[in-house]
């Protein structure tokens, strides 16, 4: 190639062969057209940037200088310096090509010398100045000469004018030279509509990166800002205008295996380097990239979504855009995975899971086997410090928190993942006490929360505490480190939900030299006390775990609610008839509640001997010399405490265990159900409008003895506890029934003596020493009252039954009573057995077929007395004797003769209806000077008033307006 001065480079030989290799054929002037449009549409639109700095670190690593690189902007024109080799005949030829670099050493990043088409969006008309010449590409000018060819004309015209830029080179004008420091620059006059400080904003943006990615660069500087680089080791700096941004980098580098380099222009370089770079914060904590690209070392199209930045001189596209598949796009990739544990150890063991890839989609192909792979070398290789032992004093060596990556772990084991577990909860002091029972166990800094993410990636398995449970059941262990052990446990109670359950088995060492599964059943005790039955906790491993998971706490009053002596007591029975002693048992117990002088009621359950040796609950016996022995009938069930034992201890001692010395109360605060052993529990329960809010009841009255009743309910009301509760429901009802006052009668079937309105009717109550507001409680009758169908029945009887006397007013009274308690459901009348007589308001009792109810008030002046039944609604006492109304079996008619008047002309009626505030009647009235009814099959009787189908029939017409008969309503007005 000639040259001279003035185009140093050979340029117009370079025009010459491109302009005779379109002409010989156009189809390679089209096709260089279009290969030049694909870069600068496609691949390289956007990376004027990132080329030129590119060019510019491979410039100063052919010079072996500090690459620096300066961008500027002036007069419409951008211009992008830098320091290196200078531009030489090789790079122009590049520059004029396509797929034809000049870079053949290694270190240079370019590979195709196809990145200066990236200033062609930029520029029509870009340059290089060069301390050894310089080379200009002009739009205008290349259009200029292909359109003096009228073949190449016809193409172009085709293209719409496009032609290839690049392809021409022309010689800049001479003296033009790179500024002073620099050693070539890029001059792009900026088309029009290009937006000059967009682009130099779009530059600085850029430059952090690029110093990480083009190790050539040392400084960089746009328009008034300027960065530059630090290495210190494996920290890099990037200084900038905002400050310092810092990288921890891991390189590695090496040569492709000779089968693997496939295309020419990389055999002459088939070096390959890697470099996994991360931020870090001030004190060298990771600060994971979230989404990123391949760097190819530059950045590419391929999105990756790694923890970690991996620049690599990979295989590109000729765009540069997208990684090219292949064997050496595989081998490269291949050592970046393996090298990615070593750059994970360079950080401290605490910080390392920040470098796991996080779950979640690949986001490219290059993705998903680069997330595959590391996570893949990060579960085989060692990296996660174990967990060390405990010291002697119980203190974990490996802290909870991470430290510097060189004595964080001190000689500790690294573990595989793919090796490893980790405790679910971050507990303190745990790991240290599991490291040598549950192996490949991982420190306790990857327990904290932040790190299950990471480690379930890795398929680290977490333990949880029902397996750390079954982990240490059946170890041998001093007490002491199972203190230390609950000690570690404590704080999950407060943490998690689950934990309670998941300690119940929690293993626990106890004074007899066993160890128990469960702290429920054991005992933890304030002083020593010689106990038996019981699960004693060792005091070496007493802890407050224990007792929030279900230990008792025991002084005397919590040994006995405590739920081994519960448990000891309520099996003593069988225990006993077993043939085991429980004498020890029954000393405890008795011991305990002589020193509270009160006890829990499963304390009944306690098995003692009887007076024939015979092991019984202590609720079924009474005490030698019990004031109730005498008042129980000869056969129950309730035995005799052996009066040997009963003389050891005190009666208070027996009684708050159960056994009887007078009647015993059954409490309890929240019944459900008819569940307490009570005589007729049941049949009381279902009479209940409502369950009992709380119930309180004297037990055993169904074993006292029929002639013992008097002294039972004296001994009952003697006593302050028993006397409360006979005034509760159940008591109340069951001796209202069963209490037999003299012998035979029940309470329910006396009165006392002074409630006078049942007189006739029942008998009042004999004299059984007791006062008459605990009768009263008991059942004996106060006044007239109907609560159920047997009281029903039974008043029904009492006033058929010719022996009583009852007065007329308590004849209609009962009767009242009884239609009301029917009307409010308190028992069925179709379920009553009705006797075969009724009382009529003359006080005879007569065969209830002769009799019928009065349901009308005018019927009293012509009724049988003797036949006549009255009392409440007419209605419902028809219902419920099962008699017929009056009106239904009377046929009467009126006598005499009156006249018709109206109610308003009476000045009497007016008179009684202003002093009653009624208004007068509306309508007629008949009056009669002698009103006269005649009774079919009777005599004719003089009656004041009556009403039949003419109207009111008066001889006292004021009477007719205000009288009431027993059961009905004022009678008004008239037809």
């Amino acid at each position: 190639m000639s040259t001279d001065a003035a185009d140093p480079f050979g340029t117009a030989g370079l025009r010459a062969a491109a302009l005779q290799a379109w002409r010989s054929s156009p189809t390679r002037f089209r096709e260089d057209a279009n290969a030049e449009e694909d870069l600068v549409l496609g691949g390289y639109r956007d990376r004027w940037f990132v080329e030129l700095a590119q060019n510019a670190a491979d410039a100063a690593v052919r010079a072996g200088v500090p690459g620096v690189l300066r961008v500027s902007l002036g007069d419409g024109e951008l211009r992008v310096a830098n320091t290196g080799a200078p531009l030489d005949a090789a790079g122009v030829t590049a520059l004029a090509s396509l797929r034809a670099s000049d870079k053949r050493a290694g270190g240079s990043v370019g590979r195709f010398g196809v990145g200066f088409a990236a200033v062609l969006p930029v520029s029509a008309r870009p340059s290089v100045v060069s301390a050894t010449g310089g080379v200009l590409f002009s739009e205008a000018d290349t259009r200029s000469l292909v359109d003096a060819d009228p073949v190449l004309a016809q193409e172009m015209a085709r293209r719409q004018g496009q032609v290839p830029v690049l392809r021409l080179p022309w010689p800049v004008p001479p003296g033009e030279r790179a500024p002073e420091g620099f050693d070539t620059e890029v001059r792009l006059p900026l088309r029009p509509g290009v937006d000059g400080p967009a682009l130099v904003a779009a530059a600085a943006a850029q430059v952090a990166d690029l110093l990480l990615a083009l190790p050539g660069l040392w400084a960089v500087e746009v328009a008034d800002a300027r960065w530059h680089r630090e290495e210190h080791g494996d920290t890099v700096l990037v200084h900038g205008p905002s400050g310092a941004g810092r990288w921890r980098v891991l390189r590695r580098a090496g040569a492709l295996p000779s089968g693997l380099v496939l295309a020419a222009e990389e055999r002459h370089r088939p070096q390959w380097t890697i470099c996994w770079a991360v931020p870090v914060s001030g004190d060298g904590a990771p600060l994971a990239l979230g989404e990123d690209v391949l760097h190819g070392p530059t950045p590419t199209d391929e999105r990756l979504s790694l923890p970690a930045r991996l620049l690599a001189t990979l295989p590109v596209e000729p765009s540069r855009r997208r990684l090219r598949p292949g064997p050496a796009a595989e081998y490269v990739l291949e050592q970046a995975v393996r090298a990615y544990p070593e750059l994970v150890r360079l950080f401290p063991p605490a910080a390392r899971t920040a470098l796991v890839p996080a779950a979640g989609f690949p986001l490219s192909d290059v993705d998903g086997r680069l997330r595959a792979g590391l996570v893949a070398a990060l579960r085989a290789e060692p990296w996660l410090p174990a967990a060390e032992p405990a010291t002697h004093d119980g203190r974990d060596p490996s802290g909870t928190h991470g430290h510097d990556a060189h004595d964080a772990h001190g000689d500790r084991p690294e573990l595989a993942p793919a090796k490893t577990c980790v405790l679910d909860l971050p507990l303190p002091g745990l790991a240290g006490l599991l490291a040598d029972v549950l192996p490949g166990l991982a420190g306790p800094a990857f327990s904290e929360p932040g790190h299950a993410p990471a480690l379930a990636v890795l398929e680290v398995p977490r333990v949880g505490l029902a397996a750390v449970v079954d982990a240490v059941s059946g170890l041998d262990r001093e007490p002491a480190w199972w203190r230390r052990l609950y000690t570690a446990l404590a704080p999950s109670l407060d943490t998690d939900p689950y934990a309670r359950e998941a300690l119940a088995a929690l293993p626990v060492p106890l004074t007899d030299g066993r160890t128990v599964t469960g702290p429920r059943s054991t005992v933890l005790l304030d002083t020593p006390m010689e106990l038996a039955d019981l699960r004693v906790v060792h005091p070496a491993a007493a802890h407050p775990l224990l007792e929030r998971l279900g230990a008792e706490r025991a002084g005397p009053r919590e040994l006995l609610e405590s739920e081994a002596l519960r448990e000891a007591v309520e099996r003593s029975l069988d225990d006993a008839e077993a043939g085991l002693d429980v004498g020890p048992l029954i000393g405890t117990v008795l011991a305990l509640v002589g020193e509270l002088r009160d006890a829990p009621s499963y304390l009944a359950a306690l098995a003692l001997p009887d007076e024939d040796g015979e092991p019984c609950r202590a609720d079924e016996l009474v005490l030698p010399d019990a004031a109730l022995r005498p008042l129980l009938a000869p056969d129950g069930p309730l035995g005799v405490l052996d009066p040997d034992l009963a003389a050891e201890h005190p009666r208070e001692a027996w009684r708050a265990i159960g056994v009887l010395d007078g009647f015993a109360v059954v409490v309890d605060e929240e019944p459900t159900g008819p569940d307490h052993d009570l005589a007729d529990e049941e049949q009381w329960w279902d009479g209940l409008d409502e369950p009992p809010v709380r119930l309180e009841a004297v037990r055993d009255l169904d074993l006292v003895d029929d002639d013992a009743w008097p002294e039972a309910l004296r001994l009952l009301a003697s006593d302050p506890a028993t006397a409360r509760a006979v005034r509760g429901s159940y008591t109340a009802w069951w001796l209202a029934r069963h209490a037999l006052l003299d012998g035979v009668l029940p309470p329910r079937a006396w009165r006392l003596a002074g409630a006078d309105s049942l007189e006739g009717l029942y008998d009042v109550v004999p004299d059984v020493g007791l006062d008459e507001s605990l009768l009263a409680a008991i059942g004996v009758r106060t006044g007239l009252s109907v609560a159920d169908a047997d009281d029903a029945e039974d008043l029904v009887d009492r006033l058929a039954d010719p022996r009583r006397t009852p007065m007329p007013a308590t004849v209609q009274a009962a009767h009242a009573e009884l239609v009301a308690a029917a009307a409010d459901g308190l028992f069925d009348v179709d379920t009553l057995d009705l006797p075969t007589t009724v009382r009529t308001v003359g006080g005879a009792v007569v065969d209830a077929g002769t009799a019928y109810v009065i349901d009308r008030p005018w019927l009293w002046g012509v009724v049988d007395r003797d036949r006549a039944v009255a009392g409440g609604d007419p209605d419902g006492l028809a219902a419920l004797l099962d008699l017929p109304l009056g009106s239904a079996v009377l046929d009467a008619t009126v006598g005499s003769t009156g006249r018709r008047v109206a109610w308003a002309a009476l000045p009497e009626v007016a008179a009684a209806c202003e002093a009653l505030d009624r208004p007068v009647p509306a309508g007629t009235v008949v009056l009669h000077d002698e009103l006269r009814v005649r009774v079919a099959g009777g005599a004719e009787r003089a009656v004041p008033y009556w009403v039949d189908g003419d109207g009111v029939h008066a001889a006292d017409p004021v009477h007719a307006v205000v009288f009431t008969g027993p059961g009905s309503e004022p009678l008004l007005g008239g037809p």
